[in-house]
């Protein structure tokens, strides 16, 4: 999902914590996150990163997340942000790293 940078300069980041994590059936890419995002409610975002982790791997981790995008159903399922990555070349190949955070950190703490 590509976002113009002056969308990107009113996203809200907060700080989410990985309650739940699994893999999306009959997709290879998208990961399904139950994730505390510091309100009263769960908040479910999928990603496209299944080649990079294993769900369970993920699972108790605090991350970043935007969390003011409008909903968008991916494979029947509304993603309600986005988890943010690191993107770069590694040996010619594409590596990815999920941002991840120091588990002291509450959920919903913003991010400026």
């Amino acid at each position: 999902m590509k976002y113009r940078y002056n969308e990107l300069t009113k996203s809200d980041f907060r700080v989410v914590k990985v309650e739940a994590c699994e893999a999306v059936p009959k997709s290879k890419k998208l990961l399904k996150f139950t994730l505390n995002d510091g309100s009263d409610r769960k908040r479910t975002i999928l990603s496209g990163i299944h080649e990079y982790y294993e769900p369970e791997e993920l699972v108790g981790k605090t991350c970043v997340a935007i969390t003011n995008l409008p909903p968008r159903k991916m494979m029947g399922i509304d993603s309600e942000g986005m988890l943010i990555s690191a993107v770069y070349e590694y040996d010619g190949h594409e590596g990815l790293n999920l941002l991840m955070l120091d588990d002291r950190i509450p959920a919903g703490a913003k991010l400026y």
